[in-house]
């Protein structure tokens, strides 16, 4: 495919999205399968187009003075991709080419409207009323953070312990360009890709398919370190989804106590036990919510409840752009109450002088610190453990862990340790 038709077909997905809100996946899906000549780089380069037209849809659409898909298209390519403007011209003439420039559209691209007068929410690539939010959440750094989750995201790695050290992990990644991520010893990060490119592909590099590292983001990995000594323990991942945070769990505890992996959906357990063989995790048990009571007999007894609470994703918008402009109101306040339940639920699960620790990958302080607090004040017997890592200055004054984009190089992510009492309440 020519450079006219790329950006047809990332207008093509871009309008779908937005006329039907389909998730961006399931559009770049459906155009995939109707465009069986599209090959792989011209894949990549509409995926590619059509996330960073996502990321940053707000203020591209006020600097052109067009919000139309194609209207923030032709201004990711002219300020984001820094296309000149006769490349664009051009592709926009060729054969499946979108169509001419128009005069408004040429004197855009050589003189766009400056996002000085500009609200913050249009600056900043949000919807309005996530303002309020986001200014309590971020404070003074609202504006640097935000402009960090409209970028587009490295691709970190764990290196799996029970398969390989570091020092054979990194050699197994060294053709792939990952080098370490710093702060985590076992973490590695590919660079985010230039414009129309794509990452190198983690799977074909041997060693994966034998189960030396995972795909994990940083923020990620640090969430699971904060749990803390883990070895020899009994270990309850409650939200264990796809299983990423159990298995890096799992490695920490070298395959010593036992971890059990639950979640509400048995659906997403079923990636966890594929992903656990690989891994050569052997003390993991499932709790599939199949079956009748599948936590019956663990209450109380758990030393670790790890809790990935269901979140908004406001953390990981970089890696999924179209996530903020479907989230509501109403969805923000049903995750919080999701949250509430899910805490109440892992708590009978902790023994005394256990710990629960609470993860969310959000920046609002709404499905965070209001959280927690809201659990300390109805269970009088866990209090705060503050958060002690090597290598990571990103502890709150309450001795939560916050991680932010722009502060940590990572998706947003939280973290609370509350233990348990050792007497009865």
């Amino acid at each position: 495919m020519r450079d006219g038709g790329r950006v047809s077909a990332a207008i093509e997905v871009l309008t779908e999205i937005e006329t039907r809100h389909f998730p961006v996946k399931m559009a770049l899906k459906r155009w995939g399968e109707a465009a069986r000549y599209a090959g792989s780089k011209d894949r990549a380069f509409v995926s590619g187009l059509v996330l960073d037209a996502l990321r940053r849809k707000r203020s591209l659409g006020w600097m052109m003075g067009e919000t139309s898909a194609r209207g923030v298209v032709l201004g990711v390519l002219a300020f984001v991709w820094k296309w000149p403007a006769e490349r664009i011209a051009e592709a926009a003439s060729e054969e499946h080419g979108f169509g001419a420039l128009s005069e408004t559209e040429q004197a855009r691209l050589k003189e766009p409207v400056s996002l000085d007068g500009a609200p913050a929410p249009v600056a900043g690539d949000y919807p309005d009323w996530l303002e309020p939010h986001l200014a309590r959440a971020l404070g003074a750094d609202q504006v640097a953070e935000m402009a960090a989750l409209s970028e587009r995201a490295p691709v970190d790695l764990r290196v799996n312990t029970l398969k390989a050290d570091v020092e054979r992990g990194a050699k197994a990644l060294a053709p792939i360009n990952a080098a370490p991520a710093g702060i985590l010893p076992t973490a590695f990060r590919i660079p985010a890709p230039a414009a129309a490119d794509r990452t190198p592909s983690v799977e074909a590099v041997p060693a994966f398919s034998k189960g030396w590292f995972e795909v994990q983001d940083l923020g990620s990995q640090i969430a699971a370190a904060v749990a803390g000594e883990v070895k020899g323990k009994q270990v309850l991942d409650f939200c264990a989804g796809g299983g990423g945070k159990t298995l890096a769990l799992a490695a920490a505890m070298g395959n010593s106590g036992q971890i059990f992996a639950h979640d509400s959906d048995a659906r997403r357990l079923a990636d966890t036990i594929r992903r656990g063989q690989r891994a050569g995790v052997r003390n993991l048990q499932i709790r599939s919510p199949i079956e009748a009571q599948p936590l019956k007999g663990l209450e109380g007894k758990i030393d670790v409840v790890f809790v990935d609470a269901p979140c908004t994703g406001a953390g990981t918008w970089r890696r999924h752009p179209d996530a903020k402009w479907r989230l509501s109101p109403d969805q923000l306040a049903k995750r919080q109450i999701e949250q509430d339940s899910v805490m109440e639920d892992a708590s009978t699960f902790v023994k005394a002088g256990g710990r629960m620790v609470y993860v969310t990958c959000s920046l609002l302080t709404e499905e965070n610190e209001d959280r927690v607090a809201a659990f300390l004040e109805r269970h009088p017997e866990f209090t705060v453990k503050p958060i002690a890592l090597d290598g990571v200055t990103h502890v709150t004054p309450e001795g939560y862990l916050r991680l932010t984009p722009h502060r940590a190089g990572t998706d947003g992510f939280f973290a609370a340790v509350l233990q348990r009492s050792t007497y009865a309440p």
